[in-house]
């Protein structure tokens, strides 16, 4: 008994001598960071940016590999299943990570059992617009308007159980509301339509939308992000216009593998606060209205599970799940 004991206790030392040395050396070839959307897409853009900055800080070349398709669940799935030694990353959204396995039954990963969080990098906010032409200037106004004209109302969005969509479903649940979903192949499509006034409103990405809001194409009630955007400060948060616990982000972070050594993780993380903290990344940042976040690896988690609290009773009460 004695000597299984001793054996067991320099099994262990003999692994966590292994898993620092392997720290201290790593990465000793060059990282890859799995990226379940298409190339050019904004997950990407903020993907490639985090490598361009690792890549220095770490000593070796850290690239991007697009493994989209199955509605971002095949480059999770296949990251999920990696080695857990830092050299096989992920880098994905609230969309890829939270929301595409609550539609898929079997995405072949759990977000909170198949990755070890690394740190959120960055959030963008969405904002609630509407054709110019409506009488509502506020969303106190949307909702008396939209309530006053009770099934005859539009929202948009690109396709159903993407992230507009289920913004939009939240709203609709909160006041009240009834009022239609129009899916689109795409938010490019979908936005287009409000802006030709075949829409009344919609919930999209602050980047895509800020050029339509500047030209006076739509008009913005509110973002969704729990403080104002410093590119329209004047336009309030849903929680200033009534709506208490309405915030939500367009989220992107980085992880590892489950079962990646905390001290790899770690080294990862410093990497990624420190990046975060140059001007070129905060520059690079505000040109994709984005808020660099950062922080301990916790920080991720508590948004990854606050999101499946979220949007899971809505995926759920939609009946969206595919087999």
């Amino acid at each position: 008994m004695i000597q299984k004991l001793s054996w067991l206790a320099a099994a262990v030392l003999a692994y966590g001598t292994f898993t620092v040395a392997q720290a201290q050396t790593y990465p000793s070839r060059p990282v890859k960071i799995i990226v379940p959307t298409p190339a050019g897409g904004p997950v990407d853009m903020m993907a490639r940016l985090v490598a361009n900055q690792l890549s220095p800080a770490l000593g070796q070349s850290v690239f991007i590999d697009n493994r989209g398709g199955a509605a971002n669940t095949l480059g999770s799935a296949e990251a999920a299943r990696a080695t857990p030694d830092g050299y096989t990353l992920l880098y994905s959204s609230a969309s890829g990570l939270v929301i595409a396995p609550m539609l898929q039954k079997n995405a072949g990963y759990d977000p909170l059992k198949s990755y070890d969080p690394i740190a959120i990098v960055a959030a963008t906010s969405n904002i609630l617009v509407v054709h110019p032409s409506m009488p509502a200037k506020s969303v106190k106004e949307l909702v008396a308007y939209v309530k006053a004209n009770s099934g005859k109302v539009n929202f948009s969005s690109g396709g159903i159980g993407t992230l507009p969509h289920l913004i939009g479903e939240y709203f609709k649940a909160h006041a009240g509301l009834d009022v239609v979903h129009v899916p689109y192949r795409g938010g490019g499509p979908s936005i287009q339509d409000v802006v030709a006034g075949n829409i009344q409103y919609t919930f999209e990405g602050i980047s895509v939308l800020l050029p339509l809001i500047q030209d006076g194409r739509l008009r913005a009630l509110a973002v969704t992000s729990p403080k104002r955007s410093a590119l329209l400060p004047d336009v309030p948060t849903m929680i200033e216009s009534g709506f208490a616990d309405f915030q939500s982000t367009s989220w992107t972070g980085l992880l590892a593998p489950h079962g990646t050594p905390p001290d790899i993780i770690a080294k990862l993380n410093g990497a990624v606060n420190a990046a975060l903290k140059t001007a070129e990344m905060k520059s690079a940042l505000d040109k994709l209205a984005g808020d660099g976040l950062g922080g301990a690896p916790e920080e991720l988690t508590k948004v990854i599970a606050a999101d499946i609290g979220k949007w899971g009773p809505i995926v759920k009460a939609l009946n969206l799940q595919t087999e």
